[in-house]
């Protein structure tokens, strides 16, 4: 009977074992044949990689903010230079897959929601100033998108800044009324805020009120609810059928929102997951619109994680002091002195003073 260890060292064939040599030759090929398929797929990897972040990172829309206001900008207070100030913008775009989110026949787009978020140089501390859309303000002299320059004009409602100058007019409107350097620059549209919610699975609310919008087809009854993209699109943009109607309160639903989406994000741990965080950049990168500091993946990446150290649950939420217009009760315009406190906070890196929190005009 034949040794069963040869038979099996020679079982490629009937014929003898190969020598020594030729097997040794066959297993380094056959390393080389192994080591060459994973380069193959190690570098096919790469590429997609590539491909992926390169798509991404070309999604991103740039506004160089510094190009298009020039040198006439408020600077930082010698005690605020480590702080940034973010201004956000909701914007209520109908174009492309807006369309489908929103019945409303409205031409153009406008700046739905507004937030100077000013984060303190310790990077623990955030105050988030929501602007009403139906303040009456001075718009600056804006280059225009398109080419060209509108001129300067008075007591203009502030969403409308947008229509006429784009996000960067919205800056120098910003700037000019409040005396705070805008670092940075973050703009969403509808579909983007409706996929960003989606993508975390849904944001926790607690309504305190009845909310009955018959108009936009919303209701909600006090207590706990998970709200998906778009019941979330819904909320922070119901105003009829909750107090008086007005945008005033419409606002401290955003801000409650906002509060409960940064909640969100720091109990999933957003950007400690890298699989969760590309999830997320590839939902956003079409329908966000930064500066051209921010408009980039890794930049926006760190920018992020250098706001890890503020906790949700102690940011500041503030809606700038305003007064109904004396001309036109729908409107309101920013009561002073309190205004001017508030800015002035912002400015010095301080504390929101009591006195800056109080507001003629509120929701009735």
């Amino acid at each position: 009977m034949p040794d069963t260890n040869e038979t099996v060292d020679g079982a490629e064939g009937s014929g003898p074992p190969p020598a020594p040599g030729r097997r040794a030759g066959r297993r380094r090929r056959g390393w080389r044949l192994a080591g060459a398929g994973c380069a193959v797929v190690l570098l096919g990897a790469a590429a997609a990689g590539w491909w992926a972040y390169r798509s991404l990172d070309g999604g991103l829309t740039g506004v160089d903010i510094g190009r298009a206001l020039g040198d006439d900008r408020p600077q930082k207070a010698p005690g605020a230079l480590g702080a940034t100030n973010l201004l956000v913008l909701g914007s209520d775009s109908r174009a492309g897959e807006n369309a489908a989110l929103d019945a409303g026949d409205v031409g153009g787009a406008r700046s739905d929601t507004a937030l100077v978020v000013h984060v303190s140089a310790n990077r623990a501390d955030a105050v988030a100033v929501s602007i009403p859309r139906d303040t009456l303000v001075d718009r600056p002299a804006c280059p225009r998108p398109g080419g060209g320059e509108s001129g300067p004009a008075s007591r203009v409602m502030f969403n409308s800044v947008y229509t006429t100058g784009g996000p960067a007019c919205v800056v120098k409107t910003v700037e000019k009324m409040s005396g705070v350097r805008i670092d940075h620059l973050m703009e969403i549209d509808f579909a983007g805020f409706k996929e960003l919610v989606d993508e975390l699975g849904g944001v926790t609310v607690e309504v305190r009120e009845p909310i009955r919008d018959t108009k936009g087809g919303f209701a909600l009854e006090p207590g706990t609810h998970r709200l998906d993209g778009t019941e979330s699109l819904k909320f922070v943009r119901t105003r009829y059928g909750y107090r008086d109607g007005s945008d005033l309160g419409r606002i401290g639903l955003q801000q409650q929102f906002l509060t409960s989406l940064l909640r969100e994000v720091q109990r999933q741990d957003l950007l400690g997951s890298p699989a969760k965080s590309f999830r997320i950049a590839q939902s956003l990168t079409g329908s966000l619109t930064t500066d051209s500091e921010l408009a980039s993946l890794p930049a926006l990446v760190e920018f992020g994680r250098s706001m890890r150290g503020i906790d949700p649950a102690s940011m500041d939420t503030v809606m700038l002091p305003v007064a109904y217009d004396r001309a036109d009760p729908n409107r309101v315009v920013p009561a002073q002195p309190q205004a001017d406190e508030l800015w002035r906070a912002l400015r010095e890196d301080d504390p929101v003073p009591a006195s800056a929190r109080r507001s003629p005009a509120s929701a009735r």
